[in-house]
């Protein structure tokens, strides 16, 4: 019962962050939602054992996530999370009830690269066992993701050629999961 309420729970919380993406995008609050139909929900829980030399290994290497959006529960204990910013690769230390929301690569591309997907890692600790909880929001296999109109006009074109979410993810999984950002493919 507790894990299908976190579920359901969690679930609503993605599409209530899609509809405020589409809002601050100036698009109707169910665009996104209305885009990616009827979305999967895909559910991982990792766990990264402690490692005595951890600097030889990953427990992820640097990726960002093929879908629309990720909602992450961190184990409070333990930092493993890493983002990539300005080159660098930075701590995501936990903090209590809280989630760490990944944009995904079909929001970037929706978006016409206005949000961006995150590129991130898990790294493991030298003395710690640590779990992360990591729910993923999936588009609808044919949803055909796109830019949206209202993005690509006033002289701003699409960054992203039409493809649909099984093209996408398909691709995605074909190749080495630290190469170029998979979006690159999918480029106008």
């Amino acid at each position: 019962d507790i894990v299908s309420n976190y579920c359901v729970e969690v679930r609503e919380l993605g599409y209530r962050l899609q509809e405020l993406i589409s809002q601050s995008l100036g698009l109707e609050k169910d665009y996104i939602k209305n885009v990616l139909g009827e979305q999967g929900q895909h559910m991982a829980v990792n766990y990264y054992p402690p490692c005595p030399e951890p600097e030889l290994t990953y427990g992820l290497p640097g990726h960002t996530d093929p879908n629309a959006l990720t909602i992450l529960l961190q184990d409070l204990q333990v930092a493993g999370l890493q983002v990539l910013k300005d080159g660098k690769w930075l701590a995501v230390n936990p903090q209590p009830d809280a989630f760490v929301i990944n944009i995904g690569d079909q929001l970037q591309a929706l978006s016409n690269g206005r949000y961006k997907s995150v590129w991130h890692r898990a790294v493991v600790n030298a003395d710690k066992e640590r779990m992360s909880v990591a729910s993923f929001l999936c588009p609808f296999d044919r949803a055909l993701i796109s830019p949206a109109k209202p993005l690509t006009e006033d002289g701003c074109e699409a960054v992203y050629r039409d493809f649909t979410y099984a093209e996408y993810y398909s691709k995605f999984w074909s190749r080495n999961l630290d190469q170029e950002h998979c979006l690159e493919l999918f480029k106008n």
